[in-house]
């Protein structure tokens, strides 16, 4: 028989299995291996940039139209069971990025498609959420979910450093050992490692998910295909009328920008601290794994906060103080921290740029908790995937800009630290959104913020 506390423990694991791709491919493995694929950090940043925001195009175009046929049709794990496929097979291939022999093309759609099934298989996991507990107890289970797959983060990020990634002047990982399975350190292939290590931990820990979690029956289901025919008029009648939901709307536009800003400052973090302060990939795991503990701790912590003061509370809070930490990342270079000089060998702005991560970490774990329990007090019951399909649609509308900007201002400066200035314009329109906001949506008295 199965729980309702097994049925939070099989959502969590979702969390868990693919928090990977976040971690190690776009943030600190993968996308710091981009800059040796390249031989220079600013062609890395332009081409990352491109890549991500397109894939983001096509995740933001497809996400509500995919939402409104699971919600008329009443079906979502089977959509999951394609999406996770995607994230697998996208996962996988970038095994293939070999310095010197590789087609930078099929590896950055290969990335595309992983990327693109992890966010279509989020969509429709996070409509499962209002389902799993009571409206009160919704920011712990939401919490608890993003702190679990921090963790999962985490781990499989040791197990890279320990385990398998190399010192390139040693060839000696963390541990002190040769890398597992005989990696040719040579040809890179620590470092390819992390694309089936990502896909493998996807495909183990979907397991739980898949037998614990089970979607209710509905009713007034349809059968796909005809779910299929009626769901653009759908979806055309509530864009329609969003406009008329001022909460709502004003939540979908605030967290478009604000949620691109924060998947900017991920997506480009790791090639940051390896092109401007020169980390070497290992260098960037330690602190990764900072970032991850602190996004964890403050997940959970965001959590509790949020059922005793609600998700705007949290909201705002995160995204002032990550206004203030990307201004002070601006200021840290191997030349001076915060304005003042420093000589080439000092460490300071090394400590500053740990210290400014790990902020990084803990805003952003109670930012993207809030934000999906703040959704499912916007979203109609009925339209539950639907309304998570137009949250991810605002999620990525969007998403191209802040790495199609970030590589054109990189582009014509020339220069990293000013190519991710429109990371602070980004929350700062968030942030200004958020007045127009109710905590309990549209049906919230009038006054109440």
């Amino acid at each position: 028989m199965i729980t309702a506390k097994k049925r939070i423990w099989g959502w969590w694991f979702f969390d868990w299995a693919s928090q990977p791709y976040n971690t190690l491919l776009i943030t600190f493995i993968f996308a710091p291996f981009v800059k040796d694929l390249m031989g220079s950090g600013t062609a890395a940043q332009t081409v990352w940039g491109y890549g991500v925001g397109l894939a983001g195009i096509v995740i933001a175009l497809a996400s509500p139209f995919l939402g409104a046929i699971a919600d008329r049709s009443g079906r979502r794990m089977p959509f999951i069971w394609v999406f996770s496929v995607m994230y697998f097979v996208g996962a996988w291939f970038l095994w293939y990025a070999e310095p010197g022999n590789f087609h930078l093309i099929a590896i950055m759609i290969a990335f595309a498609i992983g990327m693109i099934g992890m966010e279509f298989a989020t969509t429709f996991t996070n409509a499962i959420l209002p389902d799993l507990g009571p409206r009160e107890e919704i920011g712990r289970i939401s919490g608890s979910g993003w702190a679990f797959g921090y963790i999962g983060g985490m781990i499989t990020l040791i197990i890279m450093l320990l385990l398998l990634q190399a010192n390139p002047d040693t060839g000696k990982t963390m541990l002190g050992i040769d890398p597992l399975f005989g990696l040719d350190v040579t040809t890179r292939e620590d470092t390819r490692a992390v694309g089936p290590l990502t896909a493998i931990w996807y495909a183990v820990f979907m397991i739980p998910f898949f037998l614990w979690v089970k979607e209710p029956r509905k009713a007034d289901a349809l059968p796909v295909r005809t779910a299929l025919r009626g769901a653009w008029p759908e979806l055309r009648a509530t864009l329609k009328a969003l406009p008329h939901r001022r909460s709502l709307f004003s939540f979908l536009l605030s967290s478009m920008f604000y949620r691109d800003a924060l998947n900017g400052i991920y997506t480009f973090g790791g090639l940051y601290a390896a092109g401007v302060l020169n980390w070497p990939i290992m260098m960037i795991g330690i602190f990764g794994i900072l970032g991850t503990i602190t996004g964890a701790v403050f997940a959970w912590l965001g959590g509790k906060a949020d059922d005793r003061w609600g998700p705007k509370a949290v909201i705002v809070t995160t995204v002032i103080v990550l206004t203030m930490v990307v201004v002070g990342i601006v200021f840290v270079s191997r030349e001076s921290v915060f304005g003042v000089a420093v000589p080439p060998e000092s460490s300071l702005p090394d400590i500053a740029f740990y210290i400014l991560g790990g902020m990084i970490g803990a805003c952003g774990g109670a930012l993207q908790s809030a934000s999906r329990t703040m959704m499912v007090r916007q979203a109609d019951p009925e339209k539950i995937t639907e309304h998570f399909g137009l949250y991810a649609l605002t999620g990525k509308a969007t998403a191209f800009i802040a790495p199609l900007s970030i590589g054109i201002v990189t582009q014509v400066s020339d220069n990293q630290s000013i190519g991710i200035t429109p990371i602070i314009v980004l929350l700062i329109l968030g942030l200004l959104l958020l007045g127009w906001v109710r905590t309990n949506g549209d049906h919230s008295p009038h006054g109440q913020p």
